[in-house]
C-alpha cells in the first residue's frame, strides 16, 4: 500500500495542483496493495461513487508516473498495470500472478547485470526496467498457486 501524501506530494514536487479528482484517485491508488488496472481504478472511483471519468483516469494515471509516483507494469497476458512507487528511487519490482500483490526489489546485483550487458555489448545503458513475476508466500501458503 501507498501514502496518498506521497502521492500528493509528488505532484506538489512536479509543479501540479492538486485538483480534487487527483486527490480522490490518489486516495484510491493508496488503497491497492499492489499493482492496478486503470479499469480497476475506475470500477474503485464508481463504486465510492466519485465522478471521476475515464479520461481523467488516464491523465492522472500518466501525470503520476511522469513523476515518478506511479510506474506502468508489462503484465504476462500482454496488459499493463500500475503500481505506486517512491520518485526517483530506483527498484523494480516483484508481482504475485495470483493477488496482484506487487514488492519493491532493490539488488544491486541488479545494477551490476546492466553493467555486464553493457559492457559485453558496447551500448551504454540509459536504462532498464525489470519485473519478475511468481507466487506470493500468502498465496502459496492458501493453496492458491
Amino acid at each position: 500500500m501507498s501514502d496518498r501524501s506521497a502521492l500528493l506530494q509528488a505532484l506538489d514536487g512536479a509543479g501540479r495542483r492538486r485538483t480534487a479528482p487527483r486527490r480522490e484517485l490518489a486516495t484510491l491508488i493508496a488503497g491497492f496493495d499492489g499493482a492496478f488496472t486503470a479499469a480497476d481504478l475506475s470500477s474503485a472511483a464508481r463504486r465510492r461513487g466519485l465522478d471521476v471519468g475515464r479520461a481523467t483516469v488516464f491523465r492522472t494515471l500518466d501525470l503520476l508516473q511522469s513523476v515518478g509516483a506511479v510506474e506502468r507494469i508489462d503484465l504476462p497476458e500482454g496488459e499493463h498495470a500500475y503500481v505506486a512507487c517512491t520518485p526517483s528511487d530506483h527498484h523494480h519490482h516483484v508481482i504475485c500472478t495470483v493477488c496482484g500483490l506487487s514488492t519493491d526489489v532493490r539488488d544491486p546485483s541488479m545494477v551490476q547485470l546492466a553493467s555486464t550487458v553493457a559492457a559485453s555489448s558496447g551500448y551504454r545503458i540509459d536504462m532498464h526496467r525489470l519485473e519478475l513475476f511468481g507466487v506470493c508466500p500468502a498465496c502459496q501458503a492458501s493453496g492458491r498457486g
